[in-house]
């Protein structure tokens, strides 16, 4: 056969080929809601390679015929749901069903910036700071942030420390939740401000009523919820952004830049970081000397994000050096009583950017792995391991060599595993359970030279809680919770034998002396803690823009190490501080009810509340004490009834 008359056969066989090639199949199917298997009607699907769609009928089944052999890519689109893609291979006439995440468009949606929301909790009023607001306070701390949102203040410690107060409560009354991980960074300090890097976050939350039992059940004054950017894994891309700052009084700035990579089979690497550098602040007529601070943070945070599972992990690093006005360091009561009456500062000095003592240093390790999975017709099961490492030195003046060591050493450890299960499988009732072990350890210097304000001391906890939500009617909204946690303090101490007797322990704590060694008495106190939470409330909505909403909780606190063990000089807060073995849980009783109405462009939210606290626990002032630095006032922890009410308008 010469090449002529191949190349004849070759044209002949080519319409052939293409005659065998079947184009004929029909791909037909449902499209039902994941949790109860409804059909979603109104569903667009689309081939985009052959510019082709259907749209699913009440039923929600969908038909796409005329189609060849091989494998599509199918983009499925609903008003309510994610856009998500499927590869379907095509084989004669195929029946597919598909499933979509019915609510996940709505719960993923940040839908204010800054003001009341109702998206984690029905009966508690909720507030949020969405990105757009962060960004002013990229330079500023968490409690600056808050301080924007009504029934949120703040506690001031010098011009750098602030903590967030959240209807008159704060420290270890006040949970925050940095990423879904609950901050142990031993917030029982007035002094001590939360180890977070706001630049880190893309909204702040505060969360009230049964959804902040899933976070703890000491959350007296609330719980704040620092979140993370929701990662558009449906897309291949790389964004970011960079913020800078320029402070005047201080003479510094800050810098915060953030990389986010999102790959194509949904993989996505994010990396933050963040410095801050101010010097000596001035008022209008002189300089606060001593008054600047060095703050950084990074974090890395990757993981997978799909529709049926996920994982997601994060590193992040936080260090804060924070000077403390020389002028307020104060060593005695004559010093005391000569700032009280001095118009201004003793000690004036030129502006430096130099961070001299006293002064407080803080590094803090976090690092996080999270799972989930979800289960057809059932719900969502997650799982997360975090470890953090709270490291904080405390500075005085002194002399010499001693000036370079810190008067206070303290390292905490906690390792933390959860796991909880939430059943939305009706559209009217959504549960949640789970169950939560905590194990902390705390390791006080003693190469400080000075004694010990809070000794070692091994802490265990446990808790489980369960939570529902129920649309009883198109305007009503009921929710409720109970959780119990159990907590075991194992603290080793020495008490000198002279504060042992004054305080009345050699009566009724006999039996934890483990050795007696004349002045001093070494201890190991063992405690154990039973708590039950619980909340309820209801909400009533009218045509989406009015809200009234109803809350009870009750929270009981477990003490926290410093209400149970101080003893010596807090040098930060220059005073000694005394705590008390006898010292129990307290207990909040909490009524709270809010009107919200929503207008075009503003809005109207009032919140009176009234909270009951049995054996609220305190520190305050109870005498004088004289040591070789001079008399020096004593504070001491005591227990009493307290009644807090407020109202909130914004």
């Amino acid at each position: 056969m010469t090449f002529r008359h191949l190349f004849i056969v070759i044209l002949v066989l080519i319409p052939a080929l293409g005659k065998g090639q079947q184009c004929n199949n029909t791909l037909s199917g449902k499209i039902l809601d994941f949790h109860n298997k409804t059909p979603l009607a109104g569903a667009t699907l689309y081939i985009s390679e052959l510019d082709v769609s259907a749209l699913s009928d009440f039923d929600g089944n969908y038909e796409i015929r005329n189609l060849c052999e091989g494998e599509y890519e199918l983009e499925i689109m609903h008003p309510e749901c994610r856009t998500l893609l499927f590869s379907v291979a095509i084989s004669g006439n195929t029946k597919n069903d598909f499933l979509l995440e019915h609510h996940l468009e709505e719960l993923d949606e940040v839908q204010v910036v800054g003001g009341a929301v109702t998206k984690k909790t029905n009966s508690g009023l909720e507030q949020r700071l969405a990105s757009e607001a962060l960004v002013r306070y990229s330079g500023a701390s968490l409690g600056d942030a808050l301080n924007e949102l009504s029934g949120v203040s703040s506690l001031n410690t010098g011009a750098t420390i602030v903590k967030p107060v959240i209807h008159g409560l704060n420290g270890s009354r006040v949970l925050v939740l940095n990423d879904g991980v609950r901050m142990q960074d031993m917030e029982w300090g007035d002094e001590h401000a939360p180890n977070i890097d706001i630049n880190a976050a893309n909204a702040i939350s505060i969360v009230k009523g049964a959804a902040a039992l899933q976070y703890g059940g000491d959350a007296i004054g609330g719980v704040i919820l620092l979140e993370q950017e929701i990662i558009p894994v449906q897309e291949d891309t790389l964004y970011g952004k960079t913020i800078l700052n320029g402070i005047s009084n201080g003479r510094g700035g800050s810098v915060s830049s953030e990389l986010s990579k999102v790959f194509k089979d949904q993989w996505f690497l994010k990396a933050q970081g963040s410095y801050k550098r101010l010097g000596d602040q001035d008022s209008p007529d002189y300089t606060l000397s001593n008054t600047g601070i060095a703050e950084s943070g990074v974090s890395l945070q990757f993981g997978k994000k799909t529709f049926n599972w996920g994982i997601n992990a994060r590193l992040s690093y936080y260090n804060a050096e924070i000077a403390i006005l020389r002028a307020s360091h104060i060593g005695n009561i004559d010093d005391l009583i000569r700032s009280i009456n001095s118009g201004i500062p003793e000690i004036i000095r030129p502006f430096t950017y130099d961070l001299q003592n006293p002064r407080q240093e803080v590094t803090h390790y976090l690092g996080k792995i999270a799972l989930y999975k979800r289960f057809q017709g059932l719900g969502k099961w997650s799982i997360q391991y975090d470890y953090q490492n709270n490291r904080r030195f405390e500075y005085d003046v002194r002399r010499g060599e001693l000036n370079d060591q810190a008067s206070l050493d303290l390292q905490l450890t906690t390792h933390t595993l959860s796991t909880d299960f939430k059943w939305d499988a009706d559209d009217k009732l959504v549960m949640q359970l789970g169950l939560m072990g905590r194990y902390q350890e705390n390791f006080p210097n003693p190469a400080t030279g000075v004694r010990r304000l809070i000794p070692d001391y091994k802490k265990s906890d446990l808790g489980i809680y369960a939570s529902a939500e129920y649309k009883i009617a198109p305007d009503w909204d009921i929710d409720g919770g109970i959780r119990y946690d159990y907590s075991q303090i194992d603290a080793t101490k020495f008490y000198q034998t002279s504060r042992w007797e004054e305080r009345g322990y050699d009566q009724e704590f006999s039996d934890i002396v483990i050795e007696d060694l004349g002045t001093q008495l070494l201890t190991n106190p063992v405690l154990d803690f039973n708590t039950i939470s619980a909340t309820s409330g209801a909400m009533y909505s009218k045509n989406n823009n009015t809200f009234f909403r109803f809350n009870y909780s009750l929270s009981q606190r477990v003490p926290n190490p410093s209400e149970l063990f101080s003893d010596g000089l807090h040098h930060s807060a220059a005073r000694i501080e005394l705590g008390d073995l006898r010292i129990q849980s307290e207990t909040s009783n909490k009524l709270s009810l809010s009107y919200e109405k929503r207008y075009q462009d503003w809005g109207l939210t009032i919140e009176p509340y009234a909270n009951f606290i049995a054996d609220f626990i305190l520190l305050e002032p109870t005498g004088v004490e004289f040591t070789i630095r001079g008399a020096l006032t004593v504070w001491a922890y005591r227990q009493t009834d307290s009644r807090l009410l407020g109202l909130d308008t914004s």
